[in-house]
C-alpha cells in the first residue's frame, strides 16, 4: 500500500470517530441534558470504543490479511454510525431527563461500536505498513500521530464550524456514506475485485434507511441547543419555548403581562415592591430566551430600559419568529457570553440572572468572580434577582447563597412554602442579593396580593440554611456534583 493511502485510510478515519463524538452531544443532549455527565459519558465511551478497537484491530491483523479487514470495516464503520441516530432516539425519548448511568448505556449502544470498528482501521494500516523491523518504531509514530491529527481535525472541524452549519443527523448520515465510500474504494484498492455485492449493497440502504426511522424534537437546532415552540391547550395565546430537556420560557402572545412560571411571578414580586409607584426600571437580563421579562417590564413599568444578554442568535430568530418579539422591541440585545457581554458601568437599577443549560446554571455564572462584575454592573441601591433549580438536600442552592453573601451584604431567597424546611422535594428558587437593604416585607406583600403564600428566607434563618456551604469560585464550582435533579 502506498504510504500516503495508508496515511489517509488513518486520517479519515480517526477524524471521523471525533466527528462521531463531538455531534453525539448534541443527539443525546435533547433527551439528557447539556451537563457535564453526558460529556464525560460521551468521551468516555468513545475512548474505551477506540481502546476496544485498536486492540481488536490489532489482533485481526496479524491473524488476517489487513487487505481483506480495511475495506469492511470502513463500510461498518459508516453503517453503524447510521444505526446511531434512531438509537439515541429509541432509548432517548424512553429514558429522557436520565442520570450518568442511563447516560452512558445510551452513548455505548449508539457509539461504542462505530468507534471501535473505525478505531481498528488503524492498526490494520500499520501492519500492511511493516516491511521491515527495522522500521517498526518509525512507521508506528508516523501513522500514530497522522491518526491523532486525523482526531484534532475531526474535533476542531465539527465544533467549530459544522455543527453551527449543519443539523446534527445530517452531518452523521454525510460521515456515515463517506466512510462507506471510501470502504468501497479501499476495497477495490486493495483487492482489486468487485468490492460489495448486492446483499452487502441492501444492508448499507437499510442502515441508512434506518437513520430515518423515529423523530426526535427539534424544530430548531444551534450550536447550542435543540429548541421547539408548542402551543398551551388551555391558553391558545401562550407559548412555550423548550431548549433541550427543559420548558424554557412561556409567552402569552396576546398579553405581555402574564407571568406563567411561578419563579417568574416571583421576579414580579421582587419588581413590584422596588418600584410600589411603577417607577421606571434599568435592567439587565443574563438570558434572553422568550424574552417573557423584558416583554413584561415594558408593559408594567412604562419607560424602563432592557439590554438583554443573550448566548444564541437562534434563541432571538425564535423568538422574533414564534414568540411575537417585534423587530422594533427598543430592547438592546448583545449576543454573546454573559461573561464577555456584562459591562461594569453601574448603572443598572436590577439584574435578572436566568440562565441555564439544562437544569444547571452555567458554572461560570455562579461565582464569586462573576457576582462582582454584577455588583459592578449594578448602582449602590440595585438588585441583583436569580433563578436556579435544586432538589433534595439543595447543596447547589446553599452554596449559591454562600456565593451571593461573599460579594452582597443583603441576601434573600425566595421559594415555595416549605422549601427551605424539608430535604425533599424542591423546583425554582429566587435568590436575591443587593448593597442596600433588600424590601422582604414588601416583597411578601406583594407575593400574597398575588394570591400565594410562598416563603421568604432572610437574615439568621438564611444564614442557618446555609451554613458551611463553601462559596463557588472561578477555581472550584463543581456545579454539576452539587446540583441534585428532580427525584
Amino acid at each position: 500500500m502506498n504510504r500516503h493511502v495508508a496515511a489517509a485510510l488513518v486520517f479519515l478515519s480517526s477524524a471521523a470517530v471525533l466527528v462521531f463524538e463531538i455531534v453525539a452531544a448534541r443527539l443525546l443532549t435533547p433527551y439528557v441534558g447539556n451537563t457535564l455527565e453526558t460529556y464525560t459519558a460521551i468521551i468516555g465511551v468513545i475512548l474505551a470504543g477506540i481502546a476496544a478497537g485498536s486492540w481488536a484491530g490489532g489482533k485481526a491483523a496479524d491473524r488476517y490479511d489487513p487487505t481483506h479487514l480495511i475495506g469492511p470495516l470502513l463500510i461498518v464503520g459508516g453503517a453503524l454510525a447510521f444505526v446511531s441516530i434512531p438509537v439515541v432516539d429509541a432509548l432517548g425519548a424512553g429514558f429522557r431527563g436520565a442520570g450518568p448511568v442511563t447516560t452512558t448505556l445510551i452513548t455505548v449502544f449508539a457509539f461504542f461500536a462505530p468507534a471501535a470498528v473505525l478505531s481498528a482501521v488503524t492498526p490494520a494500516v500499520i501492519k500492511l505498513q511493516l516491511s521491515s523491523l527495522t522500521e517498526t518504531g518509525r512507521v508506528v509514530g508516523r501513522l500514530s500521530a497522522i491518526s491523532t491529527t486525523g482526531a484534532i481535525l475531526g474535533t476542531f472541524l465539527t465544533g467549530f464550524v459544522l455543527v453551527g452549519l449543519f443539523p446534527s443527523r445530517s452531518i452523521v448520515r454525510f460521515t456515515a456514506t463517506f466512510l462507506i465510500l471510501l470502504g468501497v474504494w479501499a476495497l477495490w484498492t486493495l483487492r482489486r475485485r468487485r468490492p460489495v455485492t448486492a446483499l452487502s449493497a441492501v444492508l448499507i440502504g437499510v442502515t441508512a434507511l434506518f437513520s430515518f426511522a423515529g423523530s426526535h424534537p427539534c424544530t430548531y437546532e444551534s450550536t447550542y441547543f435543540c429548541a421547539y415552540v408548542t402551543t398551551d391547550p388551555d391558553r391558545p395565546s401562550g407559548r412555550a419555548l423548550w431548549l433541550d430537556t427543559l420548558r424554557h420560557s412561556y409567552v402569552d402572545l396576546a398579553d405581555p403581562g402574564h407571568l406563567e412560571f411561578v419563579y417568574m411571578q416571583w421576579f414580579g414580586d421582587v419588581l413590584d415592591a422596588y418600584a410600589p409607584t411603577l417607577a421606571p426600571f434599568d435592567t439587565v437580563h443574563i438570558g434572553g430566551a422568550g424574552f417573557t421579562m423584558p416583554r413584561y417590564i415594558d408593559h408594567r413599568f412604562a419607560g424602563s430600559t432592557s439590554t438583554v444578554l443573550e448566548l444564541d442568535p437562534l434563541i432571538v430568530e425564535i423568538a422574533t419568529r414564534e414568540l411575537g418579539l417585534e423587530p422594533d422591541h427598543g430592547f438592546a440585545i448583545r449576543i454573546g457570553d454573559a461573561r464577555a457581554t456584562l459591562t461594569p458601568d453601574g448603572d443598572a437599577d436590577v439584574v435578572l440572572g436566568d440562565a441555564f443549560g439544562g437544569i444547571a446554571v452555567p458554572w461560570h455564572l455562579t461565582t464569586v468572580e462573576f457576582t462582582r462584575q454584577i455588583a459592578d454592573t449594578l448602582r449602590n441601591d440595585g438588585v441583583y434577582v436569580m433563578n436556579v433549580i435544586d432538589y433534595g438536600p439543595k447543596a447547589f442552592l446553599k452554596a449559591q447563597l454562600a456565593t451571593l453573601q461573599t460579594v452582597f451584604p443583603h441576601v434573600t431567597a425566595l421559594g415555595r412554602n416549605d422549601a427551605f424546611t424539608t430535604t425533599s422535594g424542591g423546583g425554582n428558587y429566587v435568590l436575591i442579593a443587593s448593597h442596600a437593604p433588600i424590601p422582604n416585607t414588601a416583597i411578601q406583600t406583594a407575593n400574597t396580593q398575588r394570591g400565594r403564600n410562598d416563603a421568604l428566607l432572610v437574615d439568621a434563618d438564611l444564614n442557618r440554611f446555609v451554613g458551611d456551604a463553601r462559596p463557588l469560585t472561578d477555581d472550584f464550582a463543581p456545579v454539576d456534583q452539587l446540583l441534585t435533579t428532580r427525584p
